[in-house]
């Protein structure tokens, strides 16, 4: 009797997890679908007539910054179709604190699309063994949102719709964009200017938003760095902002382009650099402007 007992209690939680587990992923998609609607909508509706389209020539660089010209001839092929949209997989490590003891792995898939401009990362993070934070990271229609979840069903954190959040989602995208670069060409709202022979300042404008980001390139001509002296990150319940930098290697060839397969980001804090994601490129998609 005491046997059946223990059984149908193992039973019983089995049956309880294994609800959790698919219900929250379920519940996650149908979250994922609605907040990724306007990205998916957007894509078919890009045509020949608006200034987001038509193909890279390398003929249009001359007005740009010499280290910016050498870029682009380094990563695009003279008549590529610019990007509609772009699917980008990674994994990685996601630091949760302040040490290396708070590295948690990581798997996501990314979905942008430069048009507009907007992006969502869709990110399973694993907090311990058979415990999985569901997260959020996006921009979309000018309003940043960043959601994680347990298993996808228990809220932890939710952010949405404040001036400093989307700041800092509009920077990432404009960083991320050595990704799909073609986001980077002056007829996708990017704005360059020179500083030196192996930096530029890029600035993106969306709308009323303005952010802007120094690029830094090797003696190859890649974009090795970027960063800002002041992006918004959260300090005692406050935003405040901070020095942030992102690291790119690794380039290799991909659909007659050329990415970054690897790279990391980091605060740079009173006591040292925090590096806080560290990750790799392991698959890409892309559709292209027709």
């Amino acid at each position: 009797m005491a046997l059946k007992i223990v059984l149908w209690v193992l039973g019983a939680i089995a049956l309880i997890l294994l609800l959790v587990f698919v219900g929250g992923a379920w519940q996650w998609q149908r979250q994922t679908q609605a907040l990724r609607e306007p990205l998916e909508a957007a894509v078919p509706l890009l045509s020949s007539n608006t200034v987001s389209l038509g193909i890279y020539e390398a003929s249009d660089l001359t007005d740009l910054p010499l280290p910016v010209q050498r870029y682009f001839r380094n990563v695009l092929t003279d008549g590529q179709p610019l990007i509609a949209k772009a699917e980008i997989w990674q994994q990685g490590q996601l630091r949760m604190g302040e040490t290396e003891a708070s590295d948690r792995p990581f798997t996501a898939q990314q979905l942008v699309v430069p048009a507009l401009p907007g992006f969502d990362w869709d990110a399973r993070v694993a907090m311990a063994p058979g415990v999985l934070a569901y997260v959020h990271d996006a921009y979309v229609d000018g309003k940043a949102t960043l959601h994680a979840a347990l298993f996808g069903l228990f809220t932890v954190a939710h952010q949405e719709g404040s001036e400093e959040l989307a700041q800092g989602e509009l920077l990432r995208y404009l960083a991320e964009a050595v990704w799909f670069p073609t986001a980077l060409l002056p007829s996708q709202r990017v704005r360059w200017e020179p500083i030196d022979d192996r930096s530029a300042q890029a600035i993106l404008v969306d709308g009323d938003r303005q952010v802007s980001l120094t690029f830094c390139f090797d003696e190859e001509g890649y974009v090795s760095e970027v960063f800002t002296p002041g992006r918004y990150r959260w300090v005692d319940g406050e935003q405040q902002l901070t020095p942030w930098r992102g690291h790119f290697s690794h380039y290799e060839p991909q659909y007659g382009m050329t990415i970054p397969r690897a790279g990391w980001v980091e605060w740079e804090l009173p006591t040292g650099s925090l590096t806080y994601w560290r990750g790799q490129i392991t698959q890409t998609a892309y559709e292209w402007v027709k």
